[in-house]
C-alpha cells in the first residue's frame, strides 16, 4: 500500500495526501477517525474528523474509494486536511509509521494502467494536463486523457486482428483458394489504414508547435529596434534597450500566450562586423538561432536607408518563413525594400508607441498555427506517439509492397503484426516496460 501527498508542498488551503493498496482502509483506520467510520464506511462519501498524527491532532476530511471503482483501481484512502507542511508531512509520515510505503513517481497512474482503469496514452494525457502553458496545451492533453487516440489506435488495432484472424482460416483451410481475394481485400484495408495514420501525423506539426511554443527568432543590425520589439510583444520590460550598439549580447528567451497558444520569443544580438570577442560570440549563436526558428521577424530602421548589414542578413532569412518588420514608423521614413522581398510578407509598426503590434502577432498567429487542427478532436503532441505512428506507416508499406510482389499470405502476416505491435507501442497494449518505466518516472510524485 503506497501513499504519497497528492498536493505541492506550501502554505495553501488544503493539502491532499492519498493511500492505495489493498491495506489502505486498514492504515487509515488506525490514524483517523469519526462517528461515520464506527459502523459502515460508506464509499465516495466525504467525512469530517480527526487524524492522530503523534505529536498533533488534525481536523481533516476523509473519504474511501472501494476497489476497483477508483483512480488507481484498488482501495484508495484520501485526506484532505489543512494546507502547511508540517501538517501534510506529519500526516503522511504517521501513515508510513502505520504500514504504508512511499509512493515512488508517477506510481498511482502506473498502477491505474496496470490496473486497466487507464491506457498508456491517456496516463500521458494526465501528464500533459498538469504540464500545460496554454490553453491549447490543455486542451490536447484533455482529450488525450479522455482517451481520443486510444479509440483511434483501438479501430485500426481490431481492423487488424480480423484480417490476422482471416488469413488464419485461409492458411487452415487451403483447398478454399481464397488467398488471393484475401489478399486483395488486405491491401484495400491497409491503404485505408495508411491514410488514417497520415491524418493523424499530420496533426503532429500543429500539435508539436502548441507544445513545445512557435519559435519566434528576431534578428537585425544593431539599433533597429529588436529589443524595444521584443518588450512590445510581451507588454513589459524583459529586454535592456539603449542607443548604444551591441547593447543584446546574448540570446534572451522569454513566451507569450495569444488565442490561448504558446509562442516563444527569441531576441539576439545584432548582426554586424565587429571584433569585440564577446559580441561576436551572440552574432554567432543569433544567425545559428535563424535556422531552428519557425518563423523570423527580420527587423529594420524605418528611418535609415537599407546598408550592407541589412542586405547580408536578409540574404540568410530570404529562403526560410520570414516577416520583414519596418520599425520607427513614427520616425521620417527614408527605408526603400529590395524587390527581392516579398510585399506581402512586410509589416509596418513603431515598437516603442506598440503600434501595429497587435496586427504582427495576428500575422504570426495565422502563419504557423493551422486552426483547423487546432480545433481537431485529437492532436498529436508526443515524440513517442509520433514515432509510432510513422513506425506503423512504414509497415503498412512493407505489407502494401509485400501483395503487389507476391509475398504469400504468412509473409504478409507478420508485416500486418508488426504494424499492430506499432499501434501498441502508443497505448501500452505491448507492455514495453522500458517505455512505461521512461514515462512514469517523468510524473511527479503523488500522481
Amino acid at each position: 500500500t503506497i501513499t504519497a501527498i497528492s498536493t505541492p508542498l506550501g502554505a495553501g488551503g488544503i493539502s491532499i495526501i492519498r493511500l492505495s493498496g489493498k491495506d489502505s482502509l486498514q492504515i487509515a483506520k488506525k490514524c483517523f477517525s469519526c462517528k461515520e467510520w464506527e459502523n459502515k464506511i460508506e464509499p465516495r462519501k466525504l467525512t469530517l474528523g480527526k487524524f492522530n498524527a503523534g505529536n498533533f491532532t488534525e481536523s481533516c476530511m476523509a473519504v474511501y474509494f472501494k476497489e476497483p471503482y477508483s483512480y488507481t483501481g484498488e482501495d484508495v484512502v484520501e485526506f484532505q486536511c489543512h494546507g502547511g507542511v508540517l501538517i501534510a508531512k506529519g500526516v503522511l509520515n504517521t501513515l508510513l509509521e502505520n504500514g504504508a510505503v512511499l509512493a515512488g513517481p508517477g506510481e498511482f497512474t502506473k498502477r491505474a494502467f496496470f490496473n486497466g482503469k487507464i491506457s498508456l496514452d491517456e496516463a500521458e494525457g494526465v501528464m500533459d494536463m498538469i504540464n500545460a502553458e496554454s490553453e491549447a496545451e490543455i486542451k490536447a492533453g484533455y482529450n488525450l486523457l479522455q482517451g481520443k487516440l486510444h479509440k483511434i489506435v483501438l479501430k485500426q488495432q481490431n481492423h487488424i486482428t480480423a484480417m490476422l484472424a482471416k488469413i488464419e482460416v485461409v492458411l487452415d483451410y487451403p483447398e478454399n483458394d481464397y488467398e488471393e481475394s484475401t489478399l486483395s481485400e488486405i491491401e484495400f484495408k491497409v491503404a485505408e489504414i495508411k491514410q488514417e495514420l497520415n491524418k493523424l501525423l499530420e496533426t503532429s506539426k500543429t500539435g508539436m508547435l502548441i507544445k513545445n511554443g512557435t519559435r519566434i527568432v528576431i534578428v537585425g543590425k544593431p539599433n533597429v529596434g529588436k529589443s524595444s520589439l521584443m518588450n512590445a510583444m510581451l507588454e513589459y520590460d524583459r529586454a535592456i534597450v539603449t542607443n548604444i550598439k551591441g547593447t543584446t549580447r546574448d540570446i534572451i528567451e522569454e513566451t507569450y500566450l495569444y488565442k490561448g497558444v504558446k509562442f516563444v520569443l527569441i531576441d539576439t544580438a545584432g548582426v554586424r562586423e565587429s571584433s569585440d570577442v564577446v559580441e561576436k560570440i551572440g552574432i554567432e549563436k543569433a544567425v545559428d538561432s535563424i535556422n531552428k526558428a519557425d518563423i523570423i521577424l527580420f527587423v529594420l530602421d524605418g528611418s535609415e536607408s537599407l546598408d550592407n548589414d541589412d542586405i547580408e542578413l536578409l540574404s540568410k532569412v530570404i529562403d526560410k518563413k520570414y516577416i520583414v518588420v519596418v520599425n520607427k514608423t513614427d520616425l521620417e521614413q527614408k527605408l526603400q525594400l529590395p524587390n527581392n522581398i516579398d510585399k506581402n510578407n512586410v509589416m509596418y509598426i513603431s515598437a516603442s508607441s506598440s503600434k501595429g503590434i497587435v496586427d504582427l502577432k495576428d500575422r504570426i498567429y495565422n502563419m504557423t498555427i493551422n486552426n483547423t487542427m487546432l480545433e481537431s478532436k485529437i492532436l498529436i503532441t508526443n515524440e513517442r506517439h509520433i514515432e509510432s505512428i510513422k513506425e506503423a506507416i512504414k509497415y503498412c508499406d512493407d505489407v502494401l509492397y509485400g501483395i503487389k510482389n507476391n509475398n504469400t499470405l504468412d509473409l504478409v502476416s507478420i508485416d500486418l503484426s508488426n504494424v499492430w505491435y506499432a499501434l501498441g507501442e502508443i497505448t501500452g497494449d505491448t507492455n514495453n516496460e522500458i517505455i512505461i518505466d521512461k514515462i512514469f518516472k517523468d510524473f511527479c510524485v503523488g500522481k
